[in-house]
């Protein structure tokens, strides 16, 4: 019979799994959560914004700056691998600081760890909103990722992006390769397969994990698990361009018309065109006929 562990094991079991969920969590920690993608508010202008080194509407600097990779505000360490040495003093503001991020424009303390790992694993390393396309540096908000396809997001664009993103680019379920029903959907490629053409040959699958897609390996889900619709198409002329639009420069065809709208305002102006040369016309003939009248006058006093 084996031994029975005794309580001292026990506790050591526990702690070196704890030891090791502790390890993998940080490998999986949520965007969010990373003190780099903080929220900060400024002290000057009182807006709220994503942790950075300087105000990015009134460039002013922080009392109490964060560091992008540990997330203290106060370096207590007497003893520790701090590149700038304060031997029983503690350091706040920009004595605690060591560098700025080229990636997500934060504070960096003058920590060793911080300042040789932080460049490295920055998370908002390719932060560009898939949306606007726009960068750390070009907007002051916070960066998020979209829970269906795992694209960065700027803190504009985030609630418009999730509630469209949803949708194929094709016009039905089928799969891309053949007419069978796409059991599995793409979120990033926005594709549906079947179940034969979803894997491919010589690859080896996880038996309880989701299956990377062919295309662009990211995993894919089931359709029926989500809400997907497929594109749409409004066929027609009518309502489908504004005055605007045809302003823009769109030809007939690809603008269409509105009789509602842009119809009744052209006519509109049209006839106020035509209007306004008409009365001009009108002006030209009266003044033309008094210089006429006046002429035969003068012409009649000279035969006199």
């Amino acid at each position: 019979m084996p031994k029975k562990k005794t309580g001292q094991r026990k506790k050591a079991e526990k702690q070196r799994l704890r030891q090791k969920e502790i390890r993998t969590a940080k490998e999986h920690v949520q965007l969010a959560q990373h003190p780099c993608n903080a929220s900060m508010e400024c002290e000057k202008c009182h807006r709220k914004q994503k942790s950075r080194a300087f105000c990015y509407f009134c460039q002013s600097v922080q009392r109490l700056p964060i560091c992008a990779q540990c997330g203290k505000m106060k370096c207590m360490l007497k003893t520790g691998d701090c590149v700038v040495r304060h031997a029983g003093v503690f350091t706040t503001g920009m004595g605690m600081v060591g560098a700025i991020c080229d990636f997500c424009e934060a504070w960096v303390c003058h920590g060793r760890k911080c300042l040789q790992s932080h460049a490295c694993t920055c998370p908002l390393q390719e932060a560009g909103c898939i949306e606007c396309e726009r960068g750390v540096w070009e907007h002051g908000g916070r960066i998020f990722k979209c829970s269906f396809c795992d694209g960065y997001l700027c803190e504009d664009d985030q609630f418009e992006h999730q509630a469209s993103c949803q949708v194929l680019e094709s016009e039905n379920y089928k799969c891309q390769s053949c007419n069978k029903l796409g059991q599995y959907s793409c979120l990033r490629c926005k594709t549906c397969y079947c179940e034969d053409h979803v894997k491919r040959k010589g690859f080896k699958y996880d038996k309880n994990k989701a299956i990377p897609c062919p295309k662009c390996n990211y995993d894919t889900s089931q359709t029926k698990d989500l809400s997907m619709s497929t594109r749409s198409h409004k066929f027609g002329r009518q309502g489908q361009a504004t005055y605007n639009d045809y302003e823009a420069g769109g030809d007939d065809d690809e603008a269409g018309y509105s009789y509602g709208g842009y119809g009744a305002s052209a006519n509109y102006e049209d006839n106020y065109s035509d209007d306004e040369e008409d009365e001009d016309s009108d002006e030209d003939d009266e003044t033309g006929s008094e210089e006429e009248s006046d002429d035969s006058q003068e012409s009649e006093d000279k035969k006199k």
